[in-house]
């Protein structure tokens, strides 16, 4: 087989790779949303309710809040559904548009990079303290910030990788 018809298959792998990873993580966010709800739900029910607050819920929310924050954005990244002021891109001609996606990407893949490596540092940090009422290490509240880091990088990889062999099907919106 020669390279360039095994290009399209190892793009169309990590495509399929990337988009996986994608779904998995939207689907953990979906839950942790859920749970999220079901548990602020039992919070009021149990304060006005029962006269009896459970107090948990505050700090396994703000676990959910977190999980559901940088994965969730993540997941953005991956489908360039973040929003974005695409004004300066769209006015300029095809080149430099091109110039500017790298740009942004680059910048991206620093911006992942150092949220996974801070984070990671900080949840080995924080790993050995215990979160009050649930008992939980405390590092659990910055490991959302590590995974979504690297996320980051690997989704923004993947952009640049299928930029500069010319299957990138980003489009700007202004919509």
């Amino acid at each position: 087989m020669s390279e360039p018809s095994r290009l399209p298959t190892l793009l169309h792998r990590m495509a399929t790779t990337l988009d996986t990873i994608a779904m998995v993580c939207r689907t953990i966010t979906g839950v942790a949303l859920v749970a999220l709800t079901v548990m602020f739900g039992w919070l009021v029910y149990g304060r006005y309710v029962l006269n009896a607050t459970p107090t948990w819920v505050e700090q396994v929310a703000l676990l959910l809040v977190m999980l559901i924050a940088f994965i969730g954005a993540a997941v953005g990244v991956h489908e360039n559904t973040h929003l974005s002021v695409v004004l300066l891109r769209t006015s300029v001609n095809r080149r430099l548009r091109t110039v500017f996606v790298v740009l942004t990407d680059l910048i991206m893949i620093g911006f992942g990079g150092m949220m996974l490596w801070y984070g990671t540092q900080l949840t080995i940090f924080k790993w050995g303290s215990q979160i009050p009422l649930i008992q939980v290490p405390e590092g659990l509240r910055s490991l959302p910030l590590a995974v979504g880091g690297g996320l980051i990088l690997i989704f923004t990889l993947g952009h640049l990788i299928r930029l500069f062999t010319g299957f990138d099907e980003r489009t700007d919106s202004i919509e």
